[in-house]
């Protein structure tokens, strides 16, 4: 039995089809209810192998240490049963992620994806790992090399042109990049990252009233998406440049933070929102304290270190320092590690989370003299452009308040000179 692009299934019946098609549609917009569709498709058929190897997928592509034993479970059930070419080369590069071997893991991806251009679900994985790993390139060149097998004719088309609007604009062809994420949304308006990757085009270009337009317009983004925190996000982003501070502490309350959730993509995005209103001067009251319980959970994972930036935020913003403490040693045991982690860790997530303590001390010449050597070299633990130009206002708060201005000045005049760049672009 094939899926709904004409690759094979090993262990599929009817049913069981029929609901993966349905799991991998709703992975395509990041609909939270793909992880209930696998589940069934799995109990229509427990020896479907590929409904093994999204469970896995899903479980693993959150970033959390506690996502890893119930993939790795997924996987030996899997790896148990009778694979063709395509699924164990999944099962390959699922295993290489669990043992924290990143960029292999999207590298083998990568060759599937050029053997199966229809893939979607090694197109998204990959993609992923291209945004976890800062890979601005790939994030772009992964789809550009199976978009021509690609039409509006077949299943999923929308998936690709989103994910080629988000590398597009990491990579810097702003206009190419919204014209392509538009087009997506417009055939398919609930297509979450296709309506992300046209957000971070303006705000990347500054475009603020658009901006907001672009995410008030569309409502479709917004239900039971995976999502949906960190659209809501990019709308406060608007705001905060806008200093209405009042809405985008009201869009946290609500939205962003009001469901106190506890994904660690969720908690960076509320991590990363206090953070900078608080650059700005803007008292957040007690909401700290509530981030940081929730961060507590992961403050020993030491699994990736972007993560562990946005949680030390908390930790020193709530007074955690038991949370800061358990979460330096995890980085500790982290840099020891034969693995992508370790690199990721010791570049720029050992310290990115002494920065953000110093400043939180008031040690702002301490933060600067941290952030200026690895600034530069932030990519390699992942996120996006617009998530790690945290890193570039922090440095210059902290140039400020340590009355550096020659460096205040000269990170400025950069910053206004990109932006006006951006804005042209």
């Amino acid at each position: 039995m094939k899926d709904a692009h004409g690759y094979q299934l090993t262990g599929c019946n009817g049913q069981a089809q029929a609901l993966l098609d349905q799991a991998l549609e709703q992975f395509r917009c990041l609909r939270t209810a793909s992880l209930a569709s696998t589940e069934a498709a799995l109990e229509a058929s427990p020896e479907l192998v590929m409904g093994h190897v999204l469970n896995a997928w899903l479980y693993l592509l959150g970033t959390e240490a506690a996502g890893i034993p119930v993939a790795q479970a997924s996987l030996d059930q899997a790896r148990a049963l009778p694979q063709n070419d395509r699924e164990a080369r999944h099962i390959q590069a699922l295993q290489l992620l669990i043992d924290g071997r990143w960029h292999a893991s999207g590298r083998t991806l990568e060759d599937l994806s050029l053997e199966y251009p229809h893939d979607l679900l090694a197109l998204q994985a990959g993609h992923q790992l291209d945004f976890f790993t800062g890979d601005a390139r790939m994030l772009r060149d992964r789809i550009a090399r199976v978009l021509p097998d690609w039409s509006s004719s077949v299943p999923g088309y929308h998936a690709v042109l989103g994910m080629y609007a988000f590398g597009l604009e990491e990579s810097g062809d702003y206009l190419h990049g919204e014209r392509v994420g538009r087009e997506a949304v417009s055939l398919q308006a609930d297509d979450a990252w296709a309506q992300h990757a046209v957000a971070h085009v303006l705000e990347m270009q500054g475009r603020r009233e658009e901006g907001i337009a672009w995410m008030r317009g569309n409502p479709a983004w917004q239900q039971d998406s995976m999502l949906a925190v960190h659209n809501w996000w990019h709308l406060a982003l608007h705001y905060l440049e806008h200093e209405d501070f009042e809405t985008v502490l009201a869009l946290y309350d609500g939205p962003i933070d009001g469901h106190q959730g506890s994904l660690a993509m969720e908690l960076i995005d509320a991590s990363s929102l206090l953070w900078r209103l608080q650059l700005r001067g803007v008292d957040v009251g007690n909401r700290w304290t509530g981030v940081a319980e929730r961060w507590a959970a992961m403050a020993n994972d030491g699994r990736y270190a972007f993560n562990d930036f946005h949680a030390a935020m908390a930790f020193a913003c709530s007074g955690r320092t038991d949370l800061l403490d358990e979460l330096s040693e995890a980085q500790r045991r982290a840099c020891q590690q034969d693995d992508d982690n370790a690199r990721f860790t010791g570049v720029i997530g050992a310290p990115g989370v002494e920065a953000v303590t110093a400043f939180v001390d008031g040690q702002y010449a301490r933060c600067v003299d941290l952030l200026r050597p690895v600034r530069s070299q932030a990519h390699v633990f992942g996120g996006s452009h617009a998530q790690r130009d945290l890193i570039d206002q922090t440095l210059l708060t902290a140039a400020r308040r340590s009355d550096q201005h020659s460096l205040a000045r000269g990170l400025q005049r950069e910053r206004d000179l990109l932006a006006r760049q951006r804005s042209a672009a």
